[in-house]
């Protein structure tokens, strides 16, 4: 997915973005950076990686991050909804997984990613687990799965 065309029709259709990402670690925020005439566009991104992070930034409640963990449907819900919350874009990110290599287990395997995706009123967590052909593969799937995400539905 070419990021230059979802930066040229997000500029089209008047539409901001914003991402939460923790387990890509700021990878897709400085892939929608890199074009030109993304600051037309691109409010904010905020790199969550830590559990802290999650909470204090972002709001996810403990009783969450205890109950699912924090690579989960429900902390993912949580991190996209909140970003709308602060960011006020039309169009929001969350990005939570297990990159590897190490951190795995037999529930929640490396390559796990949950990524969020919030257009106004209308959220999708999706579930994704990539083969785990090393950590910054990982963490390049991850970052094209949510640029095909948004261009689906931005288009």
């Amino acid at each position: 997915m070419k990021i230059n065309k979802i930066i040229s029709l997000l500029i089209k259709k008047k539409c901001s973005i914003s991402v939460a990402e923790s387990c890509t670690g700021g990878l897709l925020s400085n892939s929608i950076a890199s074009i030109d005439g993304a600051s037309k566009v691109f409010n904010m991104g905020l790199v969550t990686y830590s559990n802290k992070a999650k909470k204090s930034i972002l709001k996810v409640p403990q009783k969450i991050i205890t109950k699912y963990g924090a690579v989960s449907f429900q902390c993912c819900l949580s991190m996209v909804n909140n970003l709308s919350k602060i960011s006020n874009s039309n169009i929001c990110i969350s990005i939570t997984g297990i990159a590897g290599p190490k951190g795995g287990s037999i529930k929640k395997p490396v390559g796990l990613v949950f990524i969020g995706i919030k257009k106004n009123n209308k959220t999708y967590i999706n579930k994704y687990l990539f083969k785990n052909k090393g950590r910054n593969k990982i963490q390049q799937q991850a970052v094209k799965k949510s640029l095909e995400l948004v261009f689906g539905f931005i288009k």
